[in-house]
Parts: C-alpha cells; structure tokens; sequence
C-alpha cells in the first residue's frame, strides 16, 4: 500500500472528524443533546484529560491542571511522531496492507484529537450556557490548552435495577456510558483490527517464532 493511500485514509477521518467537532461545537451548547435513537444520542461534551476523561491532575495531585493540561498535550504531541514514524517505516518496508491502514487509523485519529488539544482554545470561545463561536475574539484558552469535543453517545440500555437484586437493587444503570467522537473511533478500528488480524498484519514475525 502506497503513502499517498495512507495519507488519503488519514485526511478523509480528519476531514470527517472535525467538521462534526466544528459543527458541534458552533451548533451545541455544552450539555445539549438531541436524540438520534433510544440508543443513539448526539450529546455535547468537552474533554480535558486523556481517555475517558482522566485528568492527570486527578493522578498526581500536586500538579496543577493547566501544567497537567500541557503535559499530556506535549506527550500527544511526541507519541504521534512516533506513530508516523511507525507507518512511515511500514510503507517503506512494504508491510501488509492491513497493517498500514491500522497504522493509518491510528494517526489520523491521534491527529484529530491533538488538533483540539493545541488549536481549539485559541480558536473558540467558550459554550458554557451559549452557542460558542469560531475564531472568537474573546477565547476560552490558548494555544495547547483546547479541549477535546466529544458528541457521540450510545445509552444502549438504561435502566434501574430491580429492588429485589442484592447489593445492586434500585441502583440505576447504563450501558454504553462513554462519550466519544470520529477520531476515538477511527483509533479503535486501527487498534481493533490489529488485535484481530494480528498474524495478517505482522506475517513475518510469526514466520520466525515458527522456525524458532
């Protein structure tokens, strides 16, 4: 598989993933949501931690959340160097296709999310109780200090459980409970179909724990 396929993998999800952030963004206020389905809700949410909304402050205590904001930032920052570097040394090296456009998925979807992290404080302004507006002249942050957008939202079952359930009864409970957006899911794929496929995509090193 060509660089150029690569690249046009990684520019379609960036394309899709921040038009639905931008429209989100300039079109929700934070919060807001609209019903798809019962099970698919299109909900308004800013990250401003790593994965599931873990704050690194929340972690460490004594670090500040602006300096925790930066450092994840930085490390996303590098991580990514790393990922292009990896699909870069893939197409060279002439890996299986599966293996590219995993490695593809990734990046684009790493990519996505590190151009709300550095840009988006410097470009919005706030969507606290209002509709946010691009390129405000009055914005939330600066630069590596934006937050994630999420919006997507699969409730899939939400419910109570019965009272008559030890330990749990009359708890409510949801399932699927994270938020997420385009770039988190184009990362999964890549990671999913890496797990999946795995022999497909790395052929050569299973060939030599065989003749090991």
């Amino acid at each position: 598989m060509s660089l150029k396929k690569s690249i046009f993998i990684i520019a379609l999800v960036l394309l899709v993933d921040q038009i639905s952030k931008i429209y989100i963004k300039t079109n929700f206020v934070l919060g807001e949501h609209t019903d798809v389905f019962d099970w698919f809700k299109i909900l308004f949410v800013e990250n401003e931690g790593a994965a599931w909304g873990t704050k690194l402050s929340d972690i460490v205590p004594f670090v500040s959340d602006e300096v925790a904001k930066l450092s994840l930032t930085i490390f996303r920052i590098f991580a990514i160097g790393g990922i292009g570097y990896w699909l870069y040394d893939s197409v060279k090296k002439k890996s299986p296709k599966i293996l590219i456009v995993s490695i593809a998925l990734i990046f684009a979807g790493a990519l996505g999310n590190i151009i709300d992290s550095v840009f988006y404080g410097m470009i919005f302004n706030d969507s606290y109780g209002q509709v946010a507006t691009m390129f405000s002249d009055d914005p939330y942050g600066s630069i590596f200090h934006g937050k994630v957008v999420d919006m997507l939202y699969f409730p899939m079952i939400d419910t109570t459980f019965p009272e008559w359930i030890p330990m749990v009864g009359g708890n409510h409970f949801r399932f699927f409970e994270p938020v997420f957006n385009i770039a988190d899911t184009s990362i999964s794929f890549g990671v999913g179909i890496l797990l999946v496929f795995n022999k497909k995509a790395f052929p050569k090193k299973e060939e030599d724990q065989g003749k090991a």
